[in-house]
């Protein structure tokens, strides 16, 4: 865990400690994504916030099609290769 301090300025910007900006994997021009939770903020990437979101909107889906180990993925590949060489 990292703790650190940022003062907002006049137009309400922050600058995120480099310690913050390494461990959230961001650089100048990568997008935050700022989630309020009552009295605190979490500040996550943007991308992997979008990741995350879609692996909680596709959990179960896998199950429900009858995916429901690596093995079946790789079974369902090759499979859908076998038909489009057909």
């Amino acid at each position: 865990m990292i703790i650190d301090n940022a003062k907002v300025m006049a137009k309400g910007q922050i600058t995120l400690p480099k310690d913050i900006r390494t461990m959230l994997n961001v650089t100048a021009g990568d997008r935050v994504t700022l989630i309020c939770e009552q009295n605190r903020v979490v500040i996550m990437n943007s991308a992997l916030y979008a990741l995350k979101e879609f692996q909680d909107a596709m959990k179960g889906e896998a199950e429900k099609v009858g995916l429901v180990s690596d093995d079946d993925v790789v079974d369902l590949i090759m499979q859908m290769r076998r038909e489009e060489e057909a």
